[in-house]
């Protein structure tokens, strides 16, 4: 890869960018926020921290909204690509994290339990929460990788090649060669020259 098609226009990831700016947004503010709209896990009061939220959820969107920032203002193909592969990465940890968390958590999920109050609530919750937001996250980034390795092949001018003369124009092109007639010296004898022989010849 030449050091010329390192260089994108912002364009290239801008849209991606800001998805994944949004979306880190969310998922770092929907378990501060979401007991305001009876959304959210255990405990279910606004601004409450512990460590699982900051394992599982702030560490995460921390991430993606890095990645996009990154993939909005680069100018660069490697900058992009990494910030890229940084919102894949933490788009993955929203999914499988909770997942993982009992291996740390003494065998409980760190997430804490959704408090939706029927089956599809907590389901919506468990999606908006991690699994949703994860794949979307990895999708988006996913597309902006994609778009960041697509390297545009380099224009190639072809210059078209004369078209052959024919052998009758190309004769009657040629010039003949030719001498002025002014150029060309009269041969001519002496007027005195012709007066001495008569005069040799009367004696």
């Amino acid at each position: 890869m030449t050091t010329g098609s390192l260089r994108i226009s912002r364009s290239r990831g801008a849209l991606s960018g800001i998805i994944l700016v949004l979306l880190g947004i969310w998922g770092g503010l929907i378990a501060f926020v979401g007991p305001y709209f009876h959304y959210a896990y255990t405990p279910d009061k606004a601004w409450t921290y512990n460590t699982g939220r900051l394992w599982l959820e702030i560490l995460p969107a921390v991430g993606a909204f890095v990645g996009g920032l990154i993939l909005v203002v680069s100018k660069h193909r490697v900058g992009a690509m990494f910030g890229a592969w940084l919102a894949a990465l933490s788009g993955a940890w929203f999914a499988v994290g909770p997942v993982l968390s009992p291996l740390w958590n003494n065998g409980v999920t760190a997430t804490g339990a959704p408090v939706g109050s029927t089956t599809l609530i907590r389901t919506v919750e468990q999606i908006g929460f991690f699994t949703g937001l994860g794949v979307v996250i990895v999708f988006v980034a996913a597309a902006a990788l994609g778009r960041l390795t697509a390297v545009r092949p380099a224009q190639v001018t072809v210059v078209p090649e004369p078209e052959p003369v024919p052998e009758t124009t190309r004769a009657s092109a040629v010039p003949e060669e030719t001498t002025p007639a002014s150029t060309v010296p009269e041969e001519t004898t002496p007027t005195s020259t012709i007066a001495t022989a008569d005069t040799r010849r009367n004696s």
